[in-house]
């Protein structure tokens, strides 16, 4: 099956409000232009390293949007800004307070989801739950960010059941912080090459997928 099948496929279980981020780690140049030919505008990137070559060897789509997924460095932060569209992965209240500043610094408000575990895991960043809720008051003062939704990645091994219920999880948290916060969360990031449906069904808004769509490669990204 060629790309654009696959991806044809794909887009057949996606309802038309849903975002289709293609991940493009270890993804070559020709590879995403044959996504972007067959329709595909978001691309993520997870290393600041391998992003910025390929951004500047793709400059000439102007369209594109680039999402960045992987944990975010603090001494990074300001080429993250300078080269992304959309930040998934604000994982701490301090990463978001260095966002902020920066942001005011350079006149720009960016697009960000902050990152929850909605369930424990050593191998994942993001904030718990019970932490997120508690740091709503001081993410209401960043406001040079567009906090537009919630991000999450769940632990491996789950069963559908467990991952569905997941996922609901995290919609019920998004009205929770919609409720008792200023804070306006309209996106749910979730969903990968495994899971997406079941995300999809649960209210995910933004898919990130690689492996269905460009096929296996040599490493799995860092998303402790």
């Amino acid at each position: 099956m060629t790309l654009v099948q696959r991806l044809d496929q794909i887009r057949q279980n996606i309802p038309p409000h849903v975002r289709l981020i293609a991940v493009t780690k270890q993804v070559s140049i020709d590879a995403i232009k044959e996504a972007y030919q067959a329709g595909v505008r978001d691309f993520a990137e997870s290393r600041l390293q391998e992003a910025l070559p390929k951004q500047a060897q793709l400059q000439d789509l102007r369209d594109i949007s680039w999402h960045f997924i992987g944990h975010l460095q603090a001494n990074k932060a300001k080429k993250i800004l300078e080269h992304f569209h959309w930040i998934h992965s604000v994982d701490n209240l301090k990463i978001a307070q260095r966002l902020n500043r920066l942001a005011a610094e350079e006149s720009i408000d960016p697009n960000i989801c902050l990152q929850v575990k909605i369930l424990p895991d050593p191998n994942k960043y993001g904030w718990q739950v019970s932490e997120l809720i508690a740091d709503l008051p001081q993410l209401e003062q960043c406001q040079q960010l567009k906090i537009q939704g919630l991000m999450t990645i769940l632990p491996l091994g789950l069963s559908d059941k467990e991952i569905l219920a997941a996922f609901q999880q995290t919609k019920v948290l998004e009205t929770q912080i919609n409720n008792q916060s200023t804070l306006s969360l309209n996106e749910l990031s979730m969903g990968m090459s495994g899971d997406y449906l079941l995300a999809i069904q649960a209210g995910a808004t933004m898919i990130r997928l690689g492996t269905i769509i460009f096929g296996e490669r040599n490493s799995i990204v860092d998303s402790k």
